[in-house]
């Protein structure tokens, strides 16, 4: 008996059954060895609050600004996992601006936003089937070839398989379309419960088994991945988690595609031991809050480079947190537009206030004002940081 062997034997003792099962009738089973409880612990720290968080997400001033930055880097990343094509910048700017997707790529991403916005209006409802379907039509509504396939379950005459896309080998046969009923049911009583209904299950697992089983089952003609992910969104939300808001898993799942694969198919090849997949994923959420720091760090530093030209003088004190932000925006971005939407979406506040805050910039002649068709544009000035080394010397 070699070392594997000896392994799997010693594993298999520690196995707990899940109430969900395999398309062959077998229980999908977990275990947590010490490595996964301790990525567990640390999950609980810093997704749901028990650490000190960054300033700028705890904030109320501030943090809707990285939500909606959150929202737009998932709703991306996501649809590019299933294909779609959009630039960042291009979709980004779709987003913030609110403007109407103009293909296939750009609804996906379009799509996925409003689903992950929807998730939290619903973050505590119970999952039904029924939300299920309307998720589902939300992510895939005018971007599947056969239009009714939005917003229902895949039909018995639908067949649907994984395929491996370098050989088109086939790597996973869901379970038949006659299960879905009952399986769809199991998969919502096993996501509505909670610890009071027998067996503990830490609510990140049962989030990431959620986020399994419905890749598993494939339930749809096509955005099982993209419903996946956002059913898995709205399980951590719901037990708590709300620093998940503010992470994009699908950043991390975007650079190693196969290993998110593999964690299938090494989980159905096993004795549908799902620990595969739960270690992959808590690496992934881990990687994604430590992205997020990163990320909270250099916005930081951003704001403070503005705050640095600026100095203390009267003209930085009269400067809001939003103004200051657009600022640090365009002066790393020199070539970017901006609108009283787009302001108005990126830090969540009401039409008056945007236009205030932008006209405010204009009249300083750190933006130009445009008129394009209806709307104005707003363009940074070449000049931008030369304008603001003259703003600081005048109000000294």
């Amino acid at each position: 008996m070699d070392w594997w062997y000896i392994t799997k034997f010693r594993r298999s003792g520690a196995y707990r059954n899940l109430p969900l099962e395999a398309k062959s009738g077998q229980k999908f089973v977990y275990w947590l060895p010490d490595p996964l409880q301790e990525k567990l612990h640390l999950v609980d720290q810093q997704a749901s609050g028990r650490v000190q968080i960054a300033e700028e997400v705890t904030n109320p001033s501030t943090r809707d600004r990285y939500l909606v930055n959150s929202l737009i880097e998932e709703a991306i990343t996501s649809s590019q996992l299933e294909g779609a094509s959009t630039t960042h910048k291009v979709a980004k700017a779709m987003l913030r601006e609110s403007r109407r997707p103009r293909n296939i790529s750009e609804t996906m991403i379009f799509n996925n936003y409003h689903a992950m916005s929807f998730i939290r209006e619903i973050a505590s409802e119970p999952l039904s089937p029924d939300l299920i379907l309307e998720l589902h039509r939300i992510v895939t509504e005018d971007t599947l070839e056969d239009s009714s396939a939005v917003g229902r379950f895949r039909n018995t005459n639908e067949l649907v398989a994984v395929y491996d896309d370098r050989d088109n080998t086939l790597l996973h046969e869901p379970p038949e379309a006659s299960e879905l009923d009952a399986r769809i049911v199991a998969i919502c009583n096993f996501a509505n419960a909670t610890e009071n209904d027998g067996q503990f299950l830490h609510p990140v697992v049962r989030s990431i088994v959620l986020h399994f089983m419905i890749g598993y089952d494939h339930p749809f003609v096509d955005g099982n991945g993209r419903t996946a992910r956002a059913l898995f969104y709205w399980s951590m939300a719901k037990h708590g988690y709300w620093m998940m808001e503010y992470v994009s898993i699908s950043t991390i799942l975007r650079a190693a595609p196969s290993k998110y694969a593999r964690s299938y198919l090494y989980t159905e090849n096993d004795s549908n031991d799902t620990t595969y997949f739960i270690d992959f994923n808590l690496r992934v959420i881990i990687r994604a809050i430590e992205s997020l720091q990163s990320y909270l760090g250099r916005k930081a530093n951003e704001i403070k480079k503005v705050e640095k030209v600026l100095g203390s003088t009267l003209l930085a004190r009269t400067m809001n947190h939003r103004q200051l932000a657009l600022l640090s925006h365009a002066l790393r971005n020199p070539d970017g537009t901006y609108t009283f939407e787009s302001h108005r979406i990126s830090h969540n506040i009401s039409y008056p206030t945007s236009r205030s805050d932008l006209l405010r910039l204009a009249e300083l002649g750190l933006f130009t004002k445009r008129k394009v068709s209806k709307s104005y544009v707003f363009i940074t000035v070449e000049d931008i940081e030369d304008r603001l080394e003259q703003l600081k010397l005048l109000g000294d």
